[in-house]
């Protein structure tokens, strides 16, 4: 299966943000990482998603079809605008932000920030992409709470900035 480039970079802004979120490190510094180091991205990868260490690994041509663009977007992006990202997640969480899978809080934040500041994007995009990262790195059935989440997230902002749902 083919991941588009756009697709691959929030891949890599989710884990990225994951590692964020539990180390404290820069998130530019653990994309430098990332990128220098494979084996440890396919590490988390599948750590996250549960796939046993036999399972083959991305070829390199697929780990690094990504939109460096948008990942540097969404690393940067994502921490500059956390409170404010926080803040609207609050208001739709059905539990304190303190208790939501770390997985699952950074995909909160990626598809929340694209919702929220990233005009480009339809919101539709953002929650899907949000929800099928869930699937392959969030828990069982975690992109049904996604989904949820962004979809409120999304009514917010529109009803907010006057545009339709």
């Amino acid at each position: 299966m083919t991941i588009s480039p756009r697709s691959q970079s929030r891949r890599y802004a989710a884990l990225a943000l994951y590692q964020w979120r539990l180390t404290g490190e820069d998130p530019m510094e653990i994309k430098r990482h990332l990128l220098d180091d494979p084996e440890w991205l396919d590490a988390v990868a599948g750590s996250l998603n549960g796939s046993e260490d036999d399972d083959a690994p991305p070829d390199a041509k697929e780990r690094f079809n990504f939109n460096m663009e948008l990942l540097d977007q969404l690393l940067t992006g994502v921490p500059i605008h956390v409170a404010e990202i926080d803040s609207e997640l609050d208001r739709v969480l059905d539990r304190p932000i303190s208790q939501v899978d770390p997985v699952e809080l950074a995909i909160l934040r990626l598809g929340a920030f694209e919702i929220l500041f990233s005009d480009s994007i339809p919101d539709r995009v953002a929650i899907n992409e949000a929800v099928e990262l869930t699937k392959l790195l969030g828990a069982h059935e975690g992109h049904k709470y996604v989904n949820g989440v962004l979809d409120k997230v999304a009514r917010a902002h529109a009803a907010a900035s006057g545009r339709p749902v």
